[in-house]
């Protein structure tokens, strides 16, 4: 159960949320329940919980964590961060419009061409830094808008209260991923957006070793909904994800800030290596999107790319250079994580997407981690010199 404290602020939530609200033998650490089935009282007398499906008291109490911190009315745990955009997409009527960032993460892109190709829904990829194209969009009637800011690998970031109030004159739904960010830096809700979804496995976790993803609705008839579809698909996460998520959750604010103070100065350093053509980092005054960035987050976060001017060779020779860096997909966990978005995670774009997106064979994108900076910046200076 919660403390009497009625209004907790963020990091409290997130450090304390649940802990001594065992009411059997009183623990600290919350419980973790990993049973699927659960005793009935009587006839026809079920308990709060009957089958692991439709809840589990360890995953709800995850989902009430994120509900907090979100500012939303609940959340959903389910098993991926793609199986709760698709717990979204899923929903729409057949043929419905999204709107989604023409940069959007591949996985998401993937997902929606996807369903797409079955009929589902039709996608329509534009630059949401883009006022026409936006207007030319939502002129369509769209069910949903997709917003992902800051963008991935680009770190571009638009503006969501500006987006959703227009996406809503249209008769859209808003969702907005949340992931890089988190809300330690971001709270979507706040600034207008109906469904903040997330990849749970990323900065929540922390720790890069749980696959997880959230739905957090701003109002009870989002929730229902959602919670509904979630128990009639099964997507639902496992309760011991969810017991390390909200382990894991105990320091994303610590961890946060840590981890943005170690990018920022990869990002000056980086900002001012001959070999480095551009880096895309908000928290720099000369990024485009720096002054919007200040205002709608709370924090630039741990997440970068940049640009080799020696483009895929020097890429390449830079990754075989790097000691503490690790050349591997993912983001969000305490280690620093370095990936080719071109052959990895944006491999599934295609060509002629990536080449729109911006996203080109001298692109690296960084998770910046906890490690010392000193050992950061020696490693990157001693792996560019090699490019």
């Amino acid at each position: 159960m919660d403390k009497p404290n009625p209004s907790p602020r963020p990091e409290t939530i997130a450090a304390a949320h649940g802990v001594a609200g065992d009411t059997a033998f009183g623990a600290v650490a919350p419980p973790l329940y990993l049973s699927s089935t659960y005793e009935f009282a009587g006839f026809e007398a079920p308990r709060a919980y009957d089958y692991g499906r439709a809840g589990n008291p360890t995953r709800d109490l995850l989902a009430s964590a994120l509900a907090k911190l979100e500012g939303g009315a609940g959340a959903v745990v389910t098993s991926s961060g793609m199986a709760a955009l698709d717990l979204i997409v899923s929903q729409l009527p057949a043929g419905a419009r999204v709107v989604a960032p023409h940069d959007c993460y591949g996985g998401s892109m993937r997902l929606l061409k996807a369903r797409e190709a079955l009929g589902q829904v039709s996608p329509r990829f534009v630059d949401q830094r883009d006022d026409a194209a936006v207007a030319a969009a939502l002129a369509e009637a769209p069910a949903l808008l997709l917003i992902e800011t800051p963008s991935n690998p680009l770190l571009r970031v638009v503006d969501i209260a500006s987006l959703a109030a227009r996406a809503k004159a249209a008769g859209a739904m808003v969702a907005v991923d949340n992931t890089f960010l988190s809300p330690a830096l971001q709270r979507p809700i706040a600034l207008g957006a109906d469904y903040v979804v997330h990849s749970t496995t990323k900065y929540l976790n922390g720790h890069s070793d749980v696959i997880g993803g959230a739905v957090i609705a701003a109002d009870a008839g989002g929730l229902e909904r959602i919670a509904h579809w979630a128990n009639v698909v099964g997507c639902g996460g496992s309760p011991f994800d969810a017991w390390l998520t909200l382990r894991g959750l105990r320091t994303l604010f610590a961890r946060m800030r840590g981890q943005q103070s170690n990018a920022m100065a990869i990002a000056e350093m980086l900002s001012r290596h001959p070999a480095v053509a551009a880096v895309h980092y908000p928290g720099l005054p000369g990024h485009p999107d720096h002054a919007l960035a200040a205002r709608q987050q709370s924090g630039f976060g741990a997440m970068l790319s940049f640009e080799l001017a020696g483009g895929v060779e020097a890429a390449k020779r830079l990754i075989g250079a790097l000691g503490v860096f690790t050349f591997a997909e993912s983001l969000g966990g305490v280690e620093s994580l370095i990936v080719h978005p071109a052959t990895m995670t944006h491999a599934d774009m295609g060509d002629e997407a990536r080449a729109l997106a911006g996203i080109g064979p001298g692109l690296l994108r960084v998770s910046v981690g906890l490690e010392a900076e000193e050992d950061l910046l020696g490693d990157l200076e001693a792996a560019l010199a090699a490019c």
